[in-house]
């Protein structure tokens, strides 16, 4: 029988109080999928327990990060897709990261990946260290499709907000995988080589841009590398809106209802309807976000 498991990481407070907004809004919201296992992997259980999101139906799970990849910039997250995935049993056909950050706020059922698909995901927001599709291949790109085993990848993606032509660039605020593709395994093992790789590092790595969204293009090049293009579903822009970035989304793709809206990202935002006037918010959504307005950010 097929399950759909979702899953996130809490390194702190902030991040613990977050998911549950998170749980909850799954539960909520989640229609046929608000009753799937939620999995909360611990990066600090001593200093940062869950042991409130046990306590509604989550289970925790301790975070094992590799020591090469100590301090790196986003190391937990790709650590922790990697173990959800070797955890998760056969009868798991999607697997689904959802950062602290993000609210669920319709059933997402695409999600659910079914026989045609074995990765879900948006492209990125904006470009940051993107390729341009019509640019030759820098060296920092050359050195990360080398470690998937590419010359070159030739699917291309349009950044949401700035609509910009890229080579394959994937946002990683939320990802659905089919566990037996060992896609978030061979993420954290391309990752972590290209870590501990010091002319890589003290080269085309070198500067906190390329560190910060490494993780990324490693994700954006393997699935490229692995996944037939067909076999690749890319979300609705209703997925991972990005309402920390609502004042910079075109006026022709900015969303007007919080409630036209399936999963939003909103980072270090508040969606407290008493303070949050640049987007409607209708009922029953208003009341219910206003009943849990102390777990926004302040």
């Amino acid at each position: 029988m097929d399950q759909t498991i979702f899953f996130t990481m809490v390194s702190s407070i902030e991040e613990r109080q977050a998911a549950r907004l998170l749980i909850d809004s799954l539960r909520s919201f989640g229609g046929e999928l608000s009753r799937s296992p939620f999995w909360v992997f611990e990066a600090d259980p001593k200093g940062v327990s869950c042991a409130e999101l046990v306590q509604i139906g989550a289970q925790a799970i301790e975070l094992q990060v590799p020591t090469s990849l100590n301090n790196y910039p986003f190391a937990r997250k790709v650590s922790t897709c990697a173990q959800a995935e070797a955890l998760a049993a056969p009868e798991v056909s999607s697997l689904i990261w959802l950062n602290s950050g993000c609210i669920i706020l319709q059933p997402p059922l695409d999600f659910e990946l079914s026989d045609a698909f074995d990765f879900a995901v948006r492209p990125v927001h904006i470009r940051n260290i993107g390729l341009p599709s019509d640019a030759p291949i820098d060296l920092f790109w050359q050195r990360v499709y080398a470690q998937v085993g590419q010359r070159d990848v030739h699917l291309e993606v349009e950044s949401f907000v700035d609509e910009q032509p890229l080579r394959v660039y994937f946002n990683s605020h939320l990802l659905s995988v089919k566990p037996s593709k060992s896609l978030f395994r061979r993420w954290l093992t391309h990752f972590e080589e290209l870590v501990v790789d010091h002319d890589f590092q003290s080269g085309p790595c070198r500067d906190d841009l390329h560190r910060i969204f490494l993780h990324q293009a490693v994700l954006s090049a393997l699935v490229a590398a692995s996944c037939e293009p067909q076999r690749i579903r890319i979300l609705p822009p209703e997925y991972s809106y990005p309402y920390h970035l609502h004042q910079d989304v075109p006026l022709k793709r900015r969303a007007q209802a919080l409630n036209d809206l399936i999963c939003v990202a909103y980072e270090e935002e508040t969606l407290d309807p008493n303070t949050t006037f640049n987007i409607e918010i209708h009922e029953p959504l208003r009341s219910w976000l206003k009943e849990r307005s102390n777990q926004f950010p302040r």
